[in-house]
């Protein structure tokens, strides 16, 4: 019996001894929970204005906010918390002096959604930067020395909305930005921007352009850029509004307001459309997410996508026209509502009455029937003067077998012979006379041909005598009906 009393009460000793492991891990877990340096109240750290070098170890898992800022930090390894850290969603590192950041640095923060980095000493944003940060929302950059932002460094930061990179040294717009989907403000004011993609800011939303910031840039002075700007304080957006006074360009090497160029006044265009185009007209709203009505010019509330009609709104508040006609023209308004603010916007319509192509489909019609005529003109010349000759084109033909065979004529005319060899002798010429072929006469022998012998009495001129018209050689055709002079 005594060894197995000896039995309990060794175990006894180790379940006490266990019990009092467990119980100094529980305390040595409840120290090292929030860390010496930092104050700790519920998921929130605050490890401000500490002068740390170093982040501190063993940060627990369930921290939502970490404020690390006012530090001497100086470089964001990979290897900055050793612990994942699933429910983190804040993390606050300004001012410290931080000129690198690795690409592998957020991995152990998947699920964070506001990063403040401003006021540190970053020259860079490389490429895939930020690209472990598939929900981040909201991203301070503002008061660094920033040149250069590559292409790619927000490629996969689609949930992205304001991104504050004012007071850097930022010279090339990056283009790339404005098309994230979700961006509702970019802060690129104070940098070193000397020019602006002006044609693709002017096509973007309105609720991206109400967001975009570029007061304080040494902007190049222009028309195009006071058109733009212009346009931006007609449409009363937040960058014109709140920042008027700041927005300048140099020229000459002097400041000047944007508003104080001698450019002609922004007037809102119109939009024009030609008969049987399809055409889109958006209602472009300073916020997203609004609702939208449209009225036509005859104050009719325009249906929507579904119904069957040449005229629609979809889904996102564009009106679409199927095939546009004259009587679609007039004044189209958009009346938009949000949990903001309300919104009204008024399109007018200009239809030519015509199509498109109409002017160039004229100019080919005329310039066909032109041709027509030209070619007209040609093919009758062609059958007036080169059309086969009958008689006088084709030489002299071979003398007829029929030696005896005669010609009966007819005199239509009589004219004298201006031969020159004549020496001006009337009574020394020959008459010119026309002679046609007869049908057979009297005196002809078979196949209509004249009998040997015969002669045609000749009128005589100037006191001559007859001539003797049976010569065969004097005739090219038989039966030919063309005049012959003879």
């Amino acid at each position: 019996m005594q060894p197995r009393r000896d039995l309990r009460g060794l175990w006894l000793l180790l379940l006490s001894w266990f019990l009092l492991l467990c119980e100094v891990a529980r305390a040595g877990r409840a120290l090292v929970s929030c860390p010496a340096a930092c104050l700790c109240a519920s998921n929130i750290l605050s490890c401000s204005k500490q002068q740390l070098p170093n982040v501190p170890h063993a940060l627990p898992t369930y921290t939502a906010l970490l404020d690390l800022s006012h530090n001497n930090l100086s470089r964001l390894r990979a290897e900055w918390t050793p612990t994942r850290l699933p429910h983190l969603h804040s993390l606050l590192l300004s001012h410290n002096h931080l000129n690198f950041i690795s690409s592998e640095a957020f991995s152990p923060v998947p699920k964070l959604r506001y990063l403040d980095l401003s006021s540190n000493q970053l020259r860079t944003l490389d490429e895939s930067l930020f690209s472990d940060l598939q929900v981040l929302e909201v991203l301070l950059l503002y008061n660094n020395h920033i040149m250069a932002v590559d292409r790619s460094a927000f490629e996969d930061v689609p949930q992205l909305q304001k991104l504050y990179l004012s007071q850097n040294q930022i010279s090339r717009f990056p283009l790339e930005l404005v098309r994230l989907p979700k961006l509702t403000l970019l802060d690129l004011s104070s940098n070193k921007l000397k020019t602006l993609p002006l044609p693709q800011l002017q096509e973007l939303p309105a609720w991206v352009k109400n967001g975009l910031y570029l007061h304080n840039n040494p902007l190049h002075c222009d028309c195009d850029l006071y058109q733009l700007f212009a346009h931006w304080q007609h449409r009363q957006l937040s960058p014109v509004v709140d920042f008027q006074e700041d927005l300048h360009c140099v020229s000459a090497k002097k400041l000047h307001s944007v508003f104080s160029l001698n450019c002609s006044e922004y007037k809102e265009h119109a939009r024009v459309a030609y008969l049987g185009d399809t055409l889109t007209i958006h209602c472009d709203t300073k916020q997203q997410g609004m609702t939208k009505v449209w009225l036509t010019p005859s104050n009719e509330r325009v249906l929507d996508a579904g119904a069957n009609s040449t005229v629609t709104v979809f889904e996102n508040g564009s009106l679409h026209f199927q095939r546009v006609q004259v009587e679609d023209g007039g004044v189209y308004t958009c009346y938009a509502t949000g949990e903001a603010f309300n919104e009204t916007l008024s399109v007018e319509l200009k239809i030519h009455n015509f199509t498109k192509y109409g002017h160039h489909d004229t100019l080919n019609t005329a310039y066909t029937t032109l041709v027509g005529c030209i070619l007209s003109v040609v093919l009758v010349l062609i059958y007036l003067y080169l059309t086969p000759c009958r008689c006088w084109c084709r030489g002299v033909e071979k003398p007829s077998s029929h030696q005896g065979d005669s010609l009966s004529s007819s005199m239509l005319s009589t004219t004298p012979n201006h031969d020159p060899m004549a020496g001006g002798d009337k009574d020394d010429g020959f008459d010119r006379r026309v002679a046609f072929l007869e049908p057979a006469g009297p005196g002809q022998g078979q196949n209509g041909k004249l009998k040997p012998g015969n002669t045609l009495p000749v009128p005589e001129a100037a006191g001559k005598g007859q001539r003797r018209m049976s010569d065969p050689e004097s005739v090219s055709s038989v039966f030919s009906d063309t005049p012959i002079v003879v």
